[in-house]
C-alpha cells in the first residue's frame, strides 16, 4: 500500500510538474507578440467571445474587449472586425448578436464587420479564423491572461498574429479565470499540436 501511495503521488507530481512546464512554454512562446496595440496593423482584429448578461448587455469583460477592438479600428490598425463566440442557440444566448450590436452603435460599418456564432471555444474561434474564413495575419483583443493561449493556437493555425489586452478596468474572480487557465492552456498545447 505504501509503495502504490508513493507511485500515486510521483504520478501527480510529474503530472502537475508537467502542466506547469506547458504553461510557461505557453505563456514565454507568446509574451513577445503582445502590444498596446499602438503600431498593430492588420488585416482583421479578432474579438473573443467572453459572457452575455441575461438581459443580453455584454459583459464588463466583453465589452472592454469591444471597445479595445472598435477603438483600433478606428485607428485604422485593422480593416474588419471578426467577432468570435456562442452563439449556436442564437434564440437563447446570443454572444456575436450582443456583440454585434455593441460595435454597430460605435460606429463600425456592417459591412466590416463579420460574424462567426461557432466560435464555441477559444481553440475553435482561432481555427475557424484561419479555416472558415481565410485570416492570415490578425490582431487579437481579449485580456492579458487570455492572449498567451490565443497568441499560441494562431501561431499553431499559421496565422501572424499580435494581441492586444483589453484590460480596462479590474474584474472579479480573476483568480479563478486565471487558475483555470492553467488546464486551458495545456488542453489548447495538446489541439494545437495534434491538429
Amino acid at each position: 500500500m505504501k509503495k502504490f501511495l508513493i507511485i500515486l503521488c510521483a504520478t501527480f507530481a510529474l503530472i502537475f510538474v508537467a502542466c506547469l512546464c506547458l504553461n510557461f512554454a505557453v505563456v514565454f512562446s507568446s509574451q513577445k507578440n503582445i502590444t498596446d496595440g499602438e503600431n498593430a496593423n492588420a488585416d482583421v482584429i479578432i474579438v473573443l467571445g467572453c459572457g452575455v448578461k441575461p438581459d443580453g448587455s455584454p459583459s464588463d469583460m466583453l465589452r472592454d474587449r469591444l471597445l479595445t477592438a472598435v477603438d483600433l479600428y478606428k485607428s485604422g490598425a485593422g480593416k474588419k472586425l471578426l467577432l468570435s463566440g456562442d452563439s449556436k442557440n442564437a434564440e437563447k444566448y446570443d454572444e456575436v448578436g450582443t456583440m454585434k450590436r455593441l460595435c454597430l452603435s460605435l460606429g463600425v460599418p456592417e459591412e466590416d464587420i463579420i460574424t462567426d456564432g461557432l466560435g464555441l471555444s477559444t481553440f475553435e474561434s482561432i481555427d475557424r479564423a484561419k479555416k472558415i474564413y481565410g485570416i492570415e495575419n490578425a490582431i487579437i483583443v481579449t485580456q492579458k491572461y487570455h492572449l498567451y493561449r490565443a497568441l499560441y493556437i494562431a501561431k499553431s493555425r499559421g496565422i501572424a498574429a499580435v494581441g492586444v489586452p483589453a484590460d480596462l478596468h479590474t474584474y472579479g474572480g480573476q483568480l479563478f479565470r486565471d487558475i483555470r487557465e492553467i488546464p486551458a492552456r495545456v488542453k489548447d498545447f495538446i489541439l494545437s499540436t495534434a491538429k
